[in-house]
């Protein structure tokens, strides 16, 4: 389904005008569509039927409390990598039952608050987390279920900057040390070894890599069980890209997908757990911008946008390539002129696209940014003192607003000054006097 089309020549979002609900809301902000979400995450489970699932949804691609209800409403676990995004998780209705925690650095503090909560699976990734979270659950009187994120050393073949499968990553246990590893971790009190879990990066293209890391995986639950280990459950992640518009062939579809992992790993007797983060909200969201000013230099025409690097990060990270269209739907036929199209942030970076064909564009005029759901919002701060954009949910010919937009005012009562910085002024301007 398309979510975001011109329809009577302007852009709408479902069934809602986006110039309507600029005027209500003010620009910059971010829109998402319910539609595309509830599809792209039963695309995604659809593949999976008849297979022993959970899926649980990378909460760090999108983690608004709306996004997650509406896909705790279809069933979806959550993969968090922080308390703050467990707690996300929780509130919007998903159950700690369907909650895994990953990351490199959990805190004891948040390896407490995993535990009280009852949540499926630690996924950890090294030996001192390994006795951390060990301590924690003796002292709590919990029993920690525990999956060991491998490193099988296999290149995603996408950013170097979200490959998270190669052996100089700092995510996992490298494959060599992997048995000893889980030897080690069976004989510490308070853990329940279960599981494998994996993830080799994000945006992938091709199935090839996965089917590299599937294998292997596979491989290494067979060896464990001969090893004496009770795996029952395998999280293979998650990483399947989507088209941002750049791509020279269409990103692999989740029935092929499932198709994979069920042929590989399919016949284990395991738990299969799926990550899917961008797979599922990328393209249910744009961010809406106002032309500010159009400037003329060194002929070159600028673009200048009242939206910034803080707000949309992943060009200035990552190069990162987005479709701009103009929500006022152009004349046939006419003439794209080649621009730059920028925000106002004094950095050099803060550029979303070079030499972009575009139509005419003018001050007041609306664009949006496609493909913008997954990275988006969760990604953007306030530097330059720039307060976050609201976030808005479209279902059908509603929308509400699920972020309102921060005030400079609350950016503000965010500091203090302490009291000897005032008494210091007081003296220097004594001493002037």
């Amino acid at each position: 389904m398309q979510p975001f089309a011109w329809r009577q020549g302007t852009l709408h979002a479902e069934d809602v005008s986006v110039a309507a609900i600029a005027a209500e809301v003010g620009t910059p902000f971010y829109c998402y569509s319910t539609a595309k979400l509830e599809a792209q995450y039963l695309d995604f489970a659809g593949s999976l039927t008849g297979l022993d699932t959970i899926v649980c949804y990378s909460v760090k691609a999108n983690s608004n409390q709306a996004v997650l209800a509406t896909l705790a409403r279809l069933g979806a676990g959550a993969d968090v990598v922080s308390a703050g995004e467990m707690m996300r998780a929780l509130q919007a209705g998903i159950p700690a039952g369907r909650i895994v925690f990953s990351g490199v650095g959990k805190t004891a503090a948040e390896l407490d608050a995993a535990l009280a909560a009852g949540i499926y699976q630690f996924n950890v990734e090294s030996i001192p987390e390994l006795h951390a979270l060990s301590a924690r659950a003796v002292a709590g009187g919990h029993t920690a279920p525990v999956a060991l994120r491998v490193n099988p050393d296999v290149d995603a073949g996408t950013h170097d900057k979200i490959s998270t499968g190669r052996e100089h990553d700092k995510f996992g246990i490298a494959w060599a040390d992997v048995p000893g590893t889980y030897a080690a971790a069976a004989a510490l009190p308070g853990l329940d070894v279960a599981g494998v879990d994996i993830h080799i990066g994000s945006q992938l293209t091709s199935l090839d890599p996965l089917a590299t890391a599937f294998g292997r995986v596979a491989d290494l639950v067979r060896s464990l069980r001969d090893a004496g280990h009770r795996i029952d459950r395998i999280d293979l992640g998650g990483g399947l890209g989507v088209d941002y518009g750049n791509l020279k062939a269409s990103p692999p579809r989740a029935a092929d997908y499932g198709a994979l992992a069920r042929r590989i790993v399919g016949n284990l007797g395991c738990t299969l757990l799926f990550e899917p983060g961008r797979r599922i909200v990328a393209e249910a969201g744009i961010l809406v911008a106002a032309v500010t000013y159009v400037k003329e230099s060194a002929g070159r025409q600028f673009v200048i946008l009242d939206a910034a690097m803080n707000d949309l990060m992943r060009p200035a990270l990552y190069d990162s390539h987005h479709e701009i269209v103009p929500v006022a739907q152009p004349d046939k036929g006419v003439a794209l002129l080649p621009v730059d199209v920028v925000g106002p942030v004094c950095e050099s970076t803060d550029s979303f696209a070079k030499d972009r064909p575009l139509p005419p564009l003018k001050a007041g005029d609306l664009v949006a940014f496609q493909t913008a759901g997954a990275y988006g919002a969760v990604m953007s701060g306030t530097y330059n003192t720039r307060p976050l954009v609201p976030e808005v949910l479209v279902s059908g010919h509603r929308f509400a607003i699920v972020r309102r937009r921060m005030e400079v005012a609350d950016i503000l009562a965010l500091d203090s000054v302490p009291s000897w910085v005032g008494d210091a002024s007081d003296e220097r301007r004594g001493a002037a006097e």
